[in-house]
């Protein structure tokens, strides 16, 4: 009877292999460096976020392109869909990262619990064993043992419950360590099948491009004069301001003209014929707007920089790497390095609205594109190179998150 009380007491405490959390290490994780813990949380809800957007855009996006009738158009909307899928991807990567990095804080702070009560735990269970190996019929032969066997069978009797009572917490850390280390190795396992599904999206997106390029080829002439054109702007403009100045001047002028009426015959009553003059309506913000990478915001629109001037648009921190598209439909009025803000795209929207995107490191369109909601332009840069948004009306700038869609 002791010696079956003493091995419950043993199982208990748990095994003494148990005790060390000798959970079994997942395999190593990508290049990439995990999330801050303290941030992870924060990065989790809003890569997940992002994941849904992305998934909807990609979804209307990919409808689009089915009902499209004209190639180009067709041709336009699934690239844009495609890009929506990287985006998605992109999301999933970092969502992945953030589970990950929450797993591995709370199995270190477990371990470091577990590891201060590895030690008392292990003595009492080196005890327990110690006498649990004893003979019974060796105890009988010693003096006064038979007295020491009821007395054994009383203690153990009341001790059993405290044992129990006192290494219920012990094994609830242990099952939530294991439980921990399979979070883990799922988020490992999402990690990698968001990568794998990065690769071949990008894959497909390049394709979709190379075949864009082969189709567009009879319009590179006019093209590359719109691009020296920019270019000349770009040497005559001072600053960044100046450059959207002149462009924004290019292309007012440009729908002046193609709104000119043909030539008509002079009325008789030439003052009846005259329009009444009436303030110019405001131009409709640009449909379906949206930010043109995922990432954590750095600077909002007004925050003040270290320089003192307020911002003019939105700082975004993306992943190295991500997929970068056009805020909504217009014209490319400007893609390539630009001084002091690495590479940006311009874009011209209807109405006088403009966007501008810098912090680029790869630009995949050309000035005289015409570009959809969502229509891949380019990689960011990543890492200590952020992104820059800004949306403008008439030139002035203007906060893009109130026409977000």
């Amino acid at each position: 009877m002791r010696r079956r009380l003493i091995l419950a007491a043993i199982a208990m405490t748990g095994t003494g292999a148990a005790l060390t959390l000798a959970l079994p290490q997942s395999d190593a994780a990508p290049a990439a460096a995990l999330l801050d813990p303290a941030e992870a949380g924060a990065a989790l809800a809003r890569a997940t976020r992002e994941g849904k957007l992305a998934d909807a855009r990609a979804q209307r996006l990919t409808a689009e392109a089915e009902a499209a009738t004209e190639a180009a158009e067709k041709t336009a909307s699934e690239a844009a869909a495609l890009a929506a899928r990287i985006q998605q991807a992109e999301a999933g990567i970092e969502a992945a990262r953030a589970r990950l990095a929450i797993a591995k804080d709370q199995r270190a702070r477990l371990t470091a619990r577990l590891a201060a009560k590895q030690a008392p735990t292990a003595r009492l269970a080196a005890a327990l064993q110690t006498a649990a190996r004893r003979p019974l019929a060796l105890a009988a032969l010693q003096p006064g043992s038979l007295e020491d066997v009821v007395h054994v069978r009383a203690v153990m009797a009341s001790a059993v419950p405290q044992i129990r009572q006192r290494t219920a917490a012990l094994r609830a850390d242990l099952d939530r360590g294991r439980a921990l280390e399979a979070e883990a190795a799922q988020a490992l396992a999402a990690l990698r099948s968001g990568e794998g599904d990065l690769l071949q999206r990008r894959s497909q997106l390049a394709a979709l491009e190379q075949q864009q390029r082969l189709a567009s080829r009879t319009a590179q002439g006019a093209a590359l004069r719109e691009a020296e054109r920019a270019l000349a702007l770009a040497e005559e403009a001072r600053d960044l301001d100046g450059l959207v100045g002149k462009l924004g001047e290019v292309a007012a002028l440009r729908d002046a003209l193609a709104a000119l009426p043909g030539p008509v015959l002079r009325p008789a009553d030439l003052a009846a014929a005259l329009p009444a003059e009436s303030a110019p309506a405001p131009a409709a913000p640009p449909p379906a707007f949206q930010l043109p990478v995922q990432g954590r915001t750095l600077v909002g629109f007004g925050a003040r920089r270290a320089s003192g001037l307020a911002s003019t648009g939105l700082t975004l921190a993306p992943a190295r790497q991500a997929q970068v598209v056009a805020p909504a439909r217009g014209r490319v009025a400007f893609a390539g390095a630009y001084r002091g803000f690495g590479r940006i795209v311009i874009i011209e929207h209807p109405g006088g609205w403009t966007s501008l995107v810098t912090g680029l490191e790869r630009v995949d369109v050309a000035v005289g594109d015409t570009v959809i909601g969502g229509s891949p332009v380019g990689r960011a840069a990543g890492g200590a190179e952020p992104v820059t948004i800004e949306l403008r009306q008439g030139g002035k700038p203007v906060n893009p998150l109130q026409y977000l869609r």
